[in-house]
């Protein structure tokens, strides 16, 4: 019972509100996208503790999904308890440093996110520039390896911010060749474009739960390959990140159990199950499906007179940057198709903000009727705004 004092309570704040009522959107931007409704009836399983032992083997078979979804056998392979800027800020803590050298390719949003993140945790970050919309050749990463000599080479495989796919293959060997890791940010690429992590000899990824694994944004997976686990065990300092220390959660997410933090149990429920639709459908029906939805779009863009931003080669079928036409305002057309048709697409980010709509088709949301219905309602909007292709 509540004892009166001197004190009165403050009612200002106690509004009243009404039961949540969300509108339904078509998510076609960048991500979030929509989800399976299996991995929406999954998210809403009855909650058991985080070291229940039906808990434990749940996450036993994440690690193991996510390892077959990365290709790579990786025993530290887990889901950070965070969105996929915890599971990047994770990479950098547990690798870095102080005064390593960190080389950052930088052709995009993400790789200036990685930048101020490794420069935080004391590193010596030196970078390489591209144009932001193209790719980094071998040629040129090979030039840069030879230059700083770094510790870590940080690459983003699917830059969201321009839809541009960075080429992996033979960057593995070249950072044997120079002795350094390669940490691979597949924020917008896992469970969507072809990903060998093995094979490509990458030895740091980390991805996001709410693009091309079509679960809710709030869970990461994170993977570290022996080389990198090398590197953790010989530091001088500790991991300069309590929550995100690899050291402590691999004795949560490993054999001993130790509790280390209580785990979003019903994003793990989520993840799980977007991972077993993954497996279900087989990676390479999956990638193609992504593959095939993506040019239908591409091929009906062109149709009604947009260009897009990438070339063909480096195309990310997960994200899609459009070219707005000149003379159109480019936020009124993503205004209308949320208000007026109920889908969402996103605009342009750093160097491409007012320049581009980036549009997302990932994971359950990757469907041909999306396609349809979007070029559909963007012909509308644009020939209602006057545009002539």
């Amino acid at each position: 019972m509540f004892i009166s004092s001197s004190i009165s309570i403050e009612d200002q704040h106690r509004i009243t509100t009404c039961e949540l009522n969300m509108p339904r959107r078509l998510l076609l931007g960048p991500g979030p996208c929509n989800v399976h409704p299996r991995v929406l009836s999954a998210i809403g399983a009855p909650q058991v503790g985080h070291l229940d032992p039906s808990f434990l083997e749940l996450m036993d078979e994440i690690q193991e999904l996510l390892r077959y979804t990365w290709q790579t056998d990786n025993a530290l392979t887990l889901a950070i308890s965070g969105t996929g800027s915890a599971a990047m800020e994770a990479t950098l803590a547990n690798m870095v440093e102080p005064e390593d050298v960190v080389l950052v390719g930088v052709k995009g949003y993400f790789g200036n996110r990685l930048v101020d993140m490794a420069s935080r945790y004391g590193a010596d970050v030196r970078t390489i520039n591209q144009i932001w919309g193209q790719p980094f050749t071998f040629e040129e990463i090979e030039k840069a390896l030879e230059e700083h000599r770094p510790k870590i080479l940080a690459l983003v495989h699917a830059e969201t911010s321009t839809g541009v796919r960075q080429p992996m293959e033979g960057i593995g060997d070249l950072c044997h060749k120079y002795d350094c890791l390669l940490l691979v940010d597949t924020v917008t690429s896992l469970g969507a474009v072809p990903l060998f992590l093995d094979h490509w000899k990458i030895d740091l990824a980390y991805s996001c739960s709410q693009k091309g694994l079509g679960c809710p944004p709030g869970i990461a997976p994170f993977t570290m390959s022996s080389r990198a686990v090398e590197k953790l065990e010989k530091r001088k300092s500790k991991v300069g990140n309590w929550y995100l220390d690899m050291n402590l959660l691999t004795k949560y997410w490993g054999n001993e159990r130790v509790y280390h933090h209580t785990a979003p149990i019903n994003m793990n429920y989520a993840l799980r199950e977007a991972l077993r639709l993954v497996a279900e459908e087989g990676l390479a029906h999956r990638w193609d499906r992504h593959r095939g939805n993506a040019e239908l779009l591409w091929e009906g863009l062109g149709e009604i007179g947009l260009k897009c931003y990438v070339p063909m080669n480096y195309r990310l079928p997960t994200i899609t940057t459009v070219l707005i036409p000149d003379g159109v305002d480019g936020k009124i057309v993503p205004r209308k198709l949320l208000h007026e048709y109920n889908i969402e697409i996103g605009g342009g980010l750093g160097d491409l903000a007012g320049k581009v709509w980036r549009i997302g088709l990932m994971g359950y949301n990757s469907r041909k009727e999306n396609v349809v219905l979007l070029l559909g309602a963007l012909e509308r909007v644009l020939h209602d705004i006057g545009f002539k292709k």
